[in-house]
């Protein structure tokens, strides 16, 4: 079943495939087949070829600069000039060169006939009428007024059965002068409709720029002109083809006319030794008559063929010129191009330059490899943007985008820059150096790098164990030096509140002990709390403060047990350890020269 379901699956997919080929083929085949329908016309054709006044008009419409419309006026007059002439070529041909009746026309003339004697013989008796009514005077008046308008009512009906048979007429094709008539009427009034509204007085399209500076204004530029060249190169086409039927049509009358020429000079000859008479017979006449219709008729044809080569040479000039608006487009084009490649040839030359200058091995090598990427990267953002400029240019408005885009960079990169200007807060007096033992962001350690944007500390378990760092090293960006606070517990000495804690059993007296002890804690510990003492004079003096006493204290707290001694002691960081030994060694010592059952613990 499944390979069945499958079989039928592709004959239905091959059986689309065919259908879709198939409309695709029959749209490519007909394409022409609506454009031919649409412009097809039920009406006979005309009797004079307007086409290249047409054409003009509708070129004339593509001209867009001063140059242009140059051309275009040429074409116009050189056009309208020869549509004017065959105008008076074609009444002149249907009025000596009428169509042959036939039954149906006879029987249309006819009709014509009557009903103009009719319509004669109304208006005769409107005439009439009118005449009797203003010689008329009372009641006598009235009747003549209503037999006027009885007649005016048949003169109008007479006049439109006029019009009917002439329509009919023409329609038929009996009466060509008529037909040249109502399309020379059409003529003029297209003629003075157009000179009306958009007179050839200055251009009427938007000017191609043929110089534009981007890539895609060159190109859409080269295909515009193109576009209006292939059009003029279709009127050019055109023009050549009337021009080679009015050659034909110019030969062929003037050997008719030859032989017309010749047949009515033989007739005309009077005969051997009689005077010569002047032709006063009427077929003599007609033949005269004739001769200079077809004289005159050349002259025109030989006028119209100059019309149409200069509205050739008109064409081949405005295509010429649009040619080389293409070759300076195509120009642009070239120039772009090269931009770009230089432009590559940049980005690819830099990349192998920061491959050279950052590659590195041992522990530096992801450091350097992390730099190299985000170079790289930018070498090729700025590639890419340089690309986009000269393909699609700097936008208008330049300085609005680029405070739009700072306000987006200041928002998007505002850690970044509270980062640069703190380093500037740490880099200050009261800022951090490296070495300084510090807490950021509960965070303890000592620093071992300040950069532009990052601190980076070696961390440290707490600070009783400040000799004991984790190993692991932590980065802070600059900011909290700005938007946060820390805390900086490195001074000159580096001094620091250490204790030591006594228990002192109950049945003893710990008031001699806590004498005896703080002489030993202040002889220990005599020359740090001097140094120390010394310093934070220095230092609360010039910011105008009370210092604080480096004496030893030393406090009692009861408990179930007993009493605990707290001595708390003043010294430096460095030797924290040391001085905790002496301590323990010189409390032990006289707490065994008193014999008393107290003993020593650290208090961290």
């Amino acid at each position: 079943m499944r390979p069945l379901l499958k079989s039928r699956q592709w004959f239905t997919s091959i059986g689309l495939f065919v259908l879709v080929l198939a409309a695709v083929i029959g749209s490519f085949l007909t394409r022409d087949a609506r454009i031919q329908a649409t412009n097809s016309r039920t009406r006979r054709p005309a009797v004079v070829d307007e086409r290249p006044l047409q054409t003009a008009r509708n070129v004339a419409k593509l001209s867009a600069t001063w140059d242009e419309q140059r051309f275009a006026n040429q074409v116009l007059r050189a056009a309208d000039h020869e549509v004017d002439l065959a105008f008076a070529d074609a009444l002149r041909d249907a009025a000596n060169h009428p169509v042959p009746p036939t039954p149906q026309t006879q029987a249309l003339y006819a009709h014509l006939n009557k009903s103009q004697e009719l319509a004669k013989r109304a208006q005769d008796r409107v005439d009439e009428l009118k005449k009797q009514l203003a010689a008329a005077s009372g009641s006598r008046r009235d009747e003549i007024q209503d037999e006027l308008d009885l007649a005016q009512a048949q003169l109008e009906l007479d006049n439109d059965d006029v019009d009917s048979a002439k329509t009919d007429l023409i329609r038929s094709g009996a009466d060509k002068f008529s037909r040249v008539q109502r399309q020379f009427q059409r003529h003029e009034d297209a003629e003075h409709a157009a000179d009306t509204s958009h007179g050839p007085t200055a251009p009427n399209a938007t000017p191609i720029n043929y110089r534009a500076d981007t890539l895609l204004g060159q190109v859409e530029a080269w295909r515009a002109l193109r576009t209006k060249a292939a059009q003029l190169q279709s009127a050019l086409d055109e023009a050549a083809d009337v021009t080679a039927s009015l050659s034909q049509a110019h030969d062929t009358l003037e050997q008719q006319f030859t032989t017309e020429k010749a047949a009515g000079s033989s007739t005309s000859q009077p005969a051997s030794g009689s005077p010569p008479q002047a032709p006063t017979s009427k077929p003599a006449i007609a033949a005269l008559k004739t001769l200079s219709d077809d004289q005159k008729t050349l002259g025109d044809l030989s006028k119209r063929m100059q019309d149409m080569q200069e509205t050739q040479t008109a064409y081949g000039n405005w295509i010429a010129l649009l040619q080389t608006q293409q070759r300076m487009a195509v120009h642009g084009m070239i120039q772009s191009a090269l931009w770009i490649l230089l432009i590559i040839l940049l980005v690819y030359l830099a990349d192998r330059v920061i491959d050279h200058y950052l590659t590195a091995t041992g522990e530096e090598r992801t450091r350097l490899r992390t730099l190299r990427v985000v170079i790289r990267f930018a070498a090729q953002a700025a590639g890419v943007l340089l690309i986009l400029f000269v393909v699609l240019g700097t936008p208008q408005q330049m300085p609005t985008i680029l405070g739009f885009a700072g306000a987006g960079l200041t928002v998007a990169l505002k850690d970044f820059i509270v980062a640069f200007f703190g380093w500037f807060v740490l880099m200050g007096k009261n800022g951090l150096r490296v070495g300084d033992w510090v807490e950021i962001n509960g965070v303890a350690g000592e620093v071992i790098e300040i950069n532009l944007l990052r601190t980076v500390l070696l961390e440290t378990g707490n600070w009783a164990t400040t000799g004991h760092p984790t190993g692991r090293k932590v980065a802070f960006v600059n900011s909290y030096a700005i938007e946060g606070h820390f805390f900086n517990f490195t001074t000159s000495g580096q001094w620091l509140w250490d204790e030591l804690q006594i228990t002192v059993p109950s049945d003893q007296d710990p008031y001699p002990l806590i004498d005896a002890i703080q002489a030993t804690v202040t002889k220990e510990t005599e020359v740090s709390a001097k140094a120390a003492e010394q310093e934070w004079e220095r230092t609360a003096s010039h910011y105008r403060v009370r210092s604080v006493s480096p004496t030893p204290a030393v406090t009692l707290r009861p408990t179930p047990t007993g009493v605990e001694i707290h001595i708390r002691y003043i010294t430096r960081a460095q030797e924290r350890v040391a001085m905790r030994a002496r301590l323990n060694q010189a409390l032990v010592e006289l707490l065994h020269h008193k014999g008393t059952g107290a003993t020593v613990s650290a208090s961290n």
